[in-house]
C-alpha cells in the first residue's frame, strides 16, 4: 500500500493536498460539494484584526495562463471568524486547519496570532507577511529581513502553535527571508504568494483591475514557485509548505521532490471545483506509476 501521508510540524496529515489562504473561503462554501475530510488540512482565507471589504472593483483579470487578483483581503473579521466561521468549519471538517493570518503593523499580527492560538480545531498559525507595512513606509514587511525577523519573534512570544511563516516571491533573495524567519523560531515556511502583475484594456488604455496591479496566480508561477521551494527548502532545515500553479498530481510530487513536505492548490480551485479531491485520488496511482512507496522519501529528492 502506498503511503501518502505527510507531517508538519509534528501534525500528522492524510495527505499532503490543502487548498489554499483565499480560494477556498472558510471551507463551509466547499462542503458542498464532496466530503473536505478527504483533505489533508485547509488553510481558511486570510483574516485580519478587523473586517474588511477589500479593494474597489473590478479586482480580478484573467490572463492566458493564470488570473490576477487584487481582493485585498476581504474578511469579516478575527473575532467574527474565531466565534462563528471556525467553530462551523468543525461541524463539518474533523482535522486540524491552518489558520491564514494578516496585519498591517506588528502589534495586529500579534493581536490575530494571540486570538486565534486557542481555537481548538487550529492546528498551525499561517503568518501572511506580504501585506504593506503601515508604520513602514507601506512596503511589505515580507521584502525585509529584519520586519520579517520582527514578525516572527512577536508572534512566537505569544502563541503556542507551530507558527508557518508565508513568503512574497517579490524579493531579491528568498533564502535570506526564510532564514530570517527561522532564526527567529518560525516552525515553517508557505511559499510562494503571489506575483505583483498587470493587464491592460487597450480600447479604454486603462488597467483592467481598479488598484492597477495584483497578484499573479496559475500554471505560470509554477517553475517559479517550484525553484523557490528548492531554494528555500536547501536554505532552511524546517518544513516548507509549497505553492504556486500546482494543478495535477504529477505537480505535487514535483513540488515535494523540490523540497515541499505539504503543498496547496489555490487558483486551480477556482477552474475546477473538485481540483484537490482529484488530486487525492490520482497521488497513489501516480507514485505507483513512478515506484514511490511513501511521499515522504521524495522530499527534496531530486539528484
Amino acid at each position: 500500500m502506498i503511503d501518502i501521508t505527510t507531517n508538519l510540524s509534528g501534525l500528522k496529515l492524510d495527505n499532503p493536498v490543502i487548498p489554499a489562504s483565499g480560494t477556498f473561503g472558510y471551507g463551509v462554501e466547499m462542503s458542498e460539494l464532496y466530503d473536505l475530510n478527504i483533505l489533508g488540512s485547509i488553510s481558511i482565507k486570510g483574516t485580519t484584526k478587523e473586517p474588511r471589504f477589500g479593494n474597489e472593483l473590478p479586482r480580478i483579470a484573467e490572463t492566458k495562463s493564470g488570473i490576477i487578483n487584487s481582493v485585498g483581503l476581504q474578511n469579516p473579521g478575527i473575532e467574527q471568524v474565531i466565534n462563528h466561521e471556525l467553530p462551523n468549519l468543525a461541524k463539518i471538517f474533523h482535522k486540524p486547519v491552518i489558520a491564514n493570518i494578516s496585519g498591517f503593523s506588528v502589534s495586529e499580527y500579534v493581536y490575530c496570532a494571540e486570538k486565534i492560538n486557542d481555537v481548538p480545531n487550529v492546528g498551525i498559525i499561517e503568518i501572511n507577511v506580504s501585506c504593506p507595512n503601515v508604520h513602514g513606509g507601506g512596503l511589505a514587511f515580507g521584502v525585509d529581513c529584519e520586519k520579517v525577523a520582527e514578525v516572527t519573534r512577536e508572534v512566537k512570544r505569544v502563541t503556542t502553535k507551530p507558527i508557518y511563516i508565508k513568503l512574497s516571491p517579490n524579493v531579491t533573495d528568498i533564502t535570506e527571508i526564510a532564514k530570517a524567519a527561522e532564526a527567529e523560531g518560525a516552525d515553517g515556511i508557505s511559499l510562494i504568494n503571489t506575483l505583483l502583475a498587470m493587464r491592460i484594456d487597450i480600447k479604454t488604455r486603462k488597467t483592467i483591475i481598479a488598484n492597477k496591479t495584483g497578484g499573479l496566480s496559475g500554471a505560470a508561477i509554477f517553475p517559479i514557485a517550484l525553484r523557490m521551494v528548492h531554494q528555500v527548502h536547501e536554505a532552511v532545515k524546517i518544513p516548507v509548505i509549497g505553492m504556486g500553479g500546482i494543478s495535477s498530481a504529477e505537480d505535487v510530487i514535483e513540488m515535494m521532490m523540490a523540497g515541499a513536505s505539504a503543498v496547496q492548490i489555490g487558483a486551480a480551485n477556482l477552474i475546477e471545483p473538485f481540483i484537490c479531491k482529484k488530486i487525492i485520488e490520482d497521488l497513489p496511482k501516480v507514485c505507483e506509476r513512478l515506484s514511490i512507496k511513501s511521499l515522504s522519501d521524495v522530499i527534496g529528492a531530486i539528484n
